[in-house]
């Protein structure tokens, strides 16, 4: 199949469900209206929310005016959901740029007269508010309620409130917008070939070991002669986050992040000292292992994730890869794969790899009232097929939650990874049972364990070095060659000693998107997988009943926690002893790839 075939038959998506173009005269209505009926809000109820809740119909009175926030905090996403989506498939393009930015100053401004309601929610005392929150009308917004409250102790004033609202245009999200256009606009050059960061990544798997030697030169050059930059931008951004961090009084770095994810921080804190432990039977063990199948004493970086000798090198086509994914879903859950399939059918999906689309790969929920939409840059790999099963899982997870409305179908990091995870496990599970070559199911099962190291080990390895990172910002400003050597460092300790540091991998810490977009996210990942792991095992043991439990657990979407989500299935995450369980699959994984010599 020609490359010209595998482009043409991939599908972009139709944002028509958000808007019909920029100049679609809805989108203008949509924030004419969202903006009038924020100032009338605005009018009816600030400073009033205390004496509302007191007047013996403050229940039913507090439910209709988080109501209305919600109505128009929804017209609002749709906005910018599709000036996001608009730009993340071409960050080249000056006028989208221009577009996505103006619509979020206008949003901005829309939102400024609301900035009292969630403050004053959190003044209102506790006892008469609980009383309320027994009233079925305001019980449905208990969840949303309680986690706002949570941030109570790191509210600032009305005045710094709005301070930091206005100031975050030109703040951290300048920033984000500065290395999102700078990475997009980058092209490499390699044995003749000009590529857009995510081809050239790609190229890092082709079984061709002076192929990838040569992209990881061209990525190498590239990131070096731009480290300044992006040096600026790391420090900058974290320096702002430490600002205001300080202002709110946050103990922690990561503590935003885990309230954001209600999760307790003893319990991130557990997971990644098991990881950790854990590098030299997961990591340090597989590298070595794959190492002497490549015919190495150690791999250089750019063999991490190359594929084994006797894998199958010939590209996955679209049509294979959606049947592939969709089995996997059906054999599980007809429904499942029902949301799944409109994806498809609907054209929710932009798969093509362009010049100055966003890199990597997303779901993005947009809001409850329309449906969600992914983007990949989808390559024919194996791996490209996982991806595919990551991002529906995600999809079908924000179809089920949407049904909590926009408040709270939105799920905590800690769970909001738990389907795409599941969904990847689905389809590797299926893949697997229908391989009886032995090279070709060696390649299979390498492939998973590589997979799922990078998204426990390296993702925790990101996690440190973030920590790293901010804690020697608030010492003083870092060099290119400061965030460069921690980089190393925290690489060296995770990967273990068959993996090399060649030149060129101190500057590959540029690339990483989340330690610009969202600091601490990265935990999630690893959370997520080590959590999928242990619910799978449920799976496996107790097939029976397991399907409605965990289609309600996605549905539950933000109205209830980690905890309690977890129960049915007999597990829990503040348990040391749980991490292990998920940690315990990988090391299985690697012990049979081990024994297959």
């Amino acid at each position: 199949m020609s490359e010209t075939a595998k482009r043409d038959e991939l599908p972009a998506w139709n944002l028509d469900d958000l808007y019909r173009g920029v100049q679609d005269p809805a989108l203008a209505r949509d924030l004419d209206e969202a903006g009038k009926a924020a100032d009338a809000f605005a009018k009816r109820y600030e400073g009033k929310l205390v004496a509302l809740l007191g007047d013996g119909t403050g229940a039913k009175a507090l439910a209709e005016a988080i109501a209305a926030y919600e109505r128009i905090s929804e017209i609002l996403g749709r906005a910018g959901s599709y000036a996001s989506l608009l730009f993340a498939a071409d960050m080249s393009d000056p006028a989208l740029g221009k577009f996505r930015t103006d619509i979020f100053d206008r949003l901005n401004a829309i939102t400024r007269p609301l900035i009292f309601f969630e403050l004053e929610l959190n003044t209102l005392p506790d006892a008469a508010l609980e009383t309320s929150l027994a009233d079925p009308v305001l019980a449905r917004y208990a969840a949303w309620i309680r986690r706002g409250r949570r941030f109570k102790p790191h509210q600032l004033s009305d005045e710094l409130e709005h301070f930091m609202h206005d100031l975050s245009v030109t703040g951290t999200g300048a920033w984000v917008r500065l290395f999102d256009e700078t990475l997009s606009g980058f092209t490499f050059e390699a044995r003749g070939e000009t590529l857009p960061a995510e081809g050239a990544l790609h190229k890092m798997m082709s079984p061709d070991p002076g192929e990838r030697a040569a992209w990881a030169d061209a990525l190498a050059k590239v990131f070096k002669a731009n480290l300044k930059t992006f040096a600026l931008i790391l420090n900058t951004t974290v320096k702002d986050k430490e600002i205001e961090d300080r202002w709110r009084k946050y103990p922690a770095p990561e503590s935003f992040r885990h309230l954001t994810n209600e999760v307790e921080p003893e319990t991130v804190d557990a997971m990644v000292k098991a990881v950790r432990a854990s590098y030299p039977k997961l990591a340090h063990r597989y590298y070595a292992i794959k190492a002497r199948w490549l015919g190495k004493d150690a791999l250089d970086y750019w063999d991490r994730n190359a594929p084994l000798p006797g894998a199958p090198e010939s590209a996955i086509s679209w049509a294979e890869a959606r049947q592939t994914v969709l089995s996997a879903y059906g054999a599980f859950s007809p429904s499942m794969a029902k949301i799944a399939e409109t994806f498809f059918d609907k054209r929710w999906i932009d798969a093509p790899l362009r010049p100055g689309k966003a890199t990597g790969a997303f779901a993005h929920s947009t809001v409850p009232s329309v449906h969600p939409y992914v983007l990949l840059n989808y390559q024919g790999h194996p791996r490209d097929v996982m991806t595919l099963a990551h991002e529906l899982g995600h999809g079908v997870h924000q179809v089920l939650a949407g049904r909590q409305g926009y408040f709270l179908s939105q799920t905590p990091l800690t769970l909001a990874e738990t389907a795409s995870v599941f969904g990847e496990m689905l389809t590797f599970q299926a893949l697997l049972a229908r391989i009886t070559d032995k090279a070709a199911r060696r390649a299979l099962l390498a492939g998973k364990a590589e997979d799922m190291l990078n998204t426990v080990v390296r993702q925790i390895a990101f996690y440190s070095f973030e920590q790293k990172v901010h804690a020697k910002r608030r010492e003083g400003e870092l060099t290119a060659d400061d965030i460069s050597a921690l980089w190393l460092e925290i690489q060296r300790e995770s990967l273990g000693p068959a993996v090399k540091q060649n030149e060129g991998y101190e500057s590959y810490w540029c690339y990483i998107s989340h330690f610009i977009h969202a600091p601490f996210y990265v935990y999630a990942y690893a959370f997520g997988d080590c959590l999928v792991n242990a619910l799978y095992a449920r799976y496996e043991a107790e097939p029976a009943g397991f399907g409605e439990k965990y289609l309600a657990l996605l549905e539950a979407g933000g109205t209830r926690g980690h905890g309690e989500l977890l129960k049915p299935f007999g597990l829990d995450a503040t348990d040391p002893k749980f991490w292990s369980l998920g940690l315990n699959r990988i090391a299985g994984m690697i012990d049979e790839l081990e024994k297959m010599g």
